[in-house]
């Protein structure tokens, strides 16, 4: 009876421990098929870090509403695998390659067309609850670097246009903290009414000014984000201006630029407004490897 009950019991697969965001379940081919959510978590960061479309995983877990994720909830990864019968070989299910957007005379066509050799895998417009795990999944998106490095591009500065207020007054006192390696420019004019506060909830500085008063890049880049998905900065652009610094402007009445677009140090890329806060202001902040940094440490002296 011993051996009879050795030779029909099957034998476990391994398991294989991935080094993966978050707690999982190793599956039959090493794949995670469970994950388990933790604080600040959302639906669109898990299914973005696992390589999935986030309607594709709220189906396959029954959720309708995107928001509604608690922690230690239980989300299923993949499809179950169906079992091995014997002399069946089981493949896994094939999905459809993402297609390879195609540039148009080396001009990017705003967020539509993608960087040449990024797929386009992730959603777009997903409103999410703002915590540093969200911003900072903004802030680390590995843009392939094409162009000339930001610190060797001309410095231009926008051309006036009829009604619309002027360019920030060009500094003449360069800050001897500023050891980034960029040359940094006010975002807009206007007076500083908060300050960078690390230790509290101000991660960079509000600058007052009009409604629709132009908002410039502070630096030349590629725009990473440029949407209101973010709660709590309203209409918002970031610009990632090398592997280690990008800039945050948010509070917007508008947004002139799209994702995936090259900027200049100087160009307009929104107007001023008041887009998810209580006055008209500019929200700017720098961040150094996804960390805010006190932009004035950075930025000429005025």
């Amino acid at each position: 009876m011993l051996v009879a009950g050795c030779g029909s019991t099957p034998t476990p697969a391994p398991v294989v421990q991935l080094p993966q965001t978050g707690a999982g379940t190793a599956g039959a081919h090493g794949q995670s098929q469970f994950y388990t959510v933790k604080p600040g978590d959302t639906l669109y960061s898990i299914a973005r870090s696992h390589g999935l479309d986030y309607k594709t995983l709220a189906a396959r877990n029954n959720i309708t509403d995107y928001s509604a994720l608690a922690v230690g909830q239980q989300l299923q990864l993949t499809s179950p695998q169906p079992q091995q019968q014997s002399g069946v070989e089981t493949t896994p299910l094939q999905t459809t390659p993402a297609v390879q957007g195609q540039p148009v005379g080396g001009a990017m066509l705003g967020g539509s067309t993608p960087v040449p050799g990024l797929l386009k895998t992730e959603p777009k417009a997903v409103k999410v609850p703002y915590s540093k795990q969200a911003l900072a999944s903004l802030s680390a998106q590995q843009l392939p670097q094409t162009g000339a490095s930001p610190n060797t591009v001309q410095q231009q500065q926008p051309a006036a246009e009829a009604g619309a207020a002027s360019a920030p007054p060009v500094s003449t006192a360069p800050n001897p903290a500023n050891n980034s390696g960029i040359n940094w420019q006010w975002p807009t004019s206007g007076k500083v009414v908060s300050t960078f506060d690390d230790s509290g909830s101000m991660k960079g500085i509000g600058i007052a000014g009009k409604m629709g008063q132009p908002i410039y890049a502070s630096a030349s880049g590629k725009v990473v984000y440029s949407g209101d998905g973010l709660r709590g900065y309203g209409k918002l652009v970031i610009i990632k201006h090398n592997k280690t610094y990008l800039s945050v402007y948010a509070h917007n009445s508008k947004l002139l630029v799209k994702e995936n677009q090259d900027v200049k140090r100087g160009q307009k890329i929104a107007l001023m407004g008041n887009s998810g806060a209580s006055q008209v202001e500019l929200h700017f902040e720098i961040r150094k490897l996804g960390k805010p940094v006190d932009p004035l440490q950075l930025l000429p002296k005025r």
